[in-house]
Formats: C-alpha cells, sequence, structure tokens
C-alpha cells in the first residue's frame, strides 16, 4: 500500500511537472509569435516604404545668355529677346534730356517700342472688366539686380503721350550685344528708370495684392 501511494505520488507530480512545462512552452511559443508579427509587419512596412517625392516640382527656368531679355509674368506667350532680335523689328527715334548722378544728360535713343515688345506676349488682363488693362503693371529688372516699375497705361499709346523704348543704340553707338538694351523713359525728368543691361520684363496686375488675395 505504501509503495503503491508513493508510486501513484510520483505519477502526480510527473503529471504537474509536465503540465507547468507544457504551459510554459506554449506561453513563449505565443510571445514568439506575436514578436514576429510585429516584426514582420515592420518589415512589410519598411519594404513597402519609398522616399516621398514633391508633390510638385518647379519648372526649371534656363539660364539668360548674355544681354538676353526674358519677357513673362502674366502672360500668354512668354518668350526672350535679344538685341540682335530687337534690331530687326521696326525702330523708333527719341530725343531725350534728364538729369542722373553725373549731371544732366542729353541723348538720341534708337529702339523698339517697349509696348510692342510686351504685346507679343500677350498680356493676360480681364478683358471683362473696364480698362482692364489699366490693372496692369510692368516690372524692369537690370544689371545689379536694378528694378524699376511702370503701369501699363505709361506704355500704352493708348493713353501716354510718348513711348518708352527698348533702345539698341545711344547718339548711332550701338550697344554691346553683351549688355543687352536700355530703357529709355522720355516722359521722366531723371534717369532712374533708364534700366541698363536689362534682362527681365515682367508683367502683372495689382488685382491680387489690393483684393488680399493669394
Amino acid at each position: 500500500m505504501t509503495c503503491g501511494r508513493q508510486n501513484q505520488r510520483r505519477a502526480g507530480l510527473a503529471l504537474a511537472a509536465a503540465a507547468l512545462l507544457l504551459a510554459g512552452c506554449g506561453q513563449l511559443a505565443d510571445t514568439k509569435g506575436a514578436d514576429g508579427a510585429k516584426d514582420g509587419a515592420k518589415g512589410g512596412a519598411a519594404a513597402g516604404a519609398s522616399p516621398s517625392a514633391p508633390s510638385s516640382a518647379k519648372a526649371s527656368v534656363a539660364p539668360l545668355g548674355p544681354g538676353e531679355v526674358r519677357v513673362g509674368g502674366e502672360v500668354a506667350k512668354p518668350y526672350s529677346v535679344t538685341l540682335a532680335d530687337l534690331r530687326k523689328l521696326p525702330q523708333a527715334s527719341v530725343e531725350v534730356k534728364f538729369t542722373s548722378a553725373k549731371g544732366e544728360q542729353r541723348h538720341t535713343y534708337q529702339g523698339v517700342p517697349l509696348h510692342d515688345v510686351l504685346k507679343t506676349a500677350e498680356p493676360r488682363f480681364d478683358a471683362a472688366k473696364k480698362n482692364g488693362q489699366l490693372r496692369g503693371f510692368v516690372s524692369a529688372t537690370g544689371g545689379g539686380d536694378y528694378r524699376a516699375l511702370f503701369a501699363w497705361a505709361e506704355i500704352d499709346p493708348g493713353f501716354a503721350k510718348s513711348q518708352v523704348l527698348l533702345a539698341v543704340s545711344e547718339d548711332g553707338v550701338a550697344f554691346d550685344d553683351a549688355a543687352g538694351p536700355r530703357l529709355v523713359v522720355p516722359q521722366d525728368t531723371k534717369g532712374g528708370r533708364y534700366v541698363s543691361e536689362l534682362n527681365q520684363l515682367w508683367v502683372g496686375v495689382v488685382d491680387p495684392v489690393v483684393d488680399g488675395a493669394k
């Protein structure tokens, strides 16, 4: 009897130990499985991920050549023009007098009306508004990032008495092709807007600024 009870007791202890061992293995397997799933998910996400591309790329702008002028902004047909191009167009001549840092200046310039050059680019003015072009302006940029501004009415022969020119020569001497044209503003008494080494003409409208639009 004593031996039988001892055997039963030993068998019970063995069964209990086996149950504990199995339970521990099961928990370990479950933990490893969960960790493996997490690792798999991370791996899948990493494998599926790729560097995000910019939502929009800025169009590259070709660099200007020596003496080249870019005409752009609120226009339908942006383009660039050189002194050689300007010399092929109908010319106008004007005698001007103005003051500069060097004192009083008197010169005769020959060139192309600025209005003609800009009209080729087809400015986008609101035709639904009365005299919509009067909301327009032109920014002229020259050497050293020098910049001057014109209201459209100042260059439009329908409103202005004198013509602003893109001059190709001064007093009969042609400008160097690499230097580009010079703006000539007959109505100005000072030479501040006689932009030299002109490289950009930008057409805009005042509505977005005045109306607070972005």
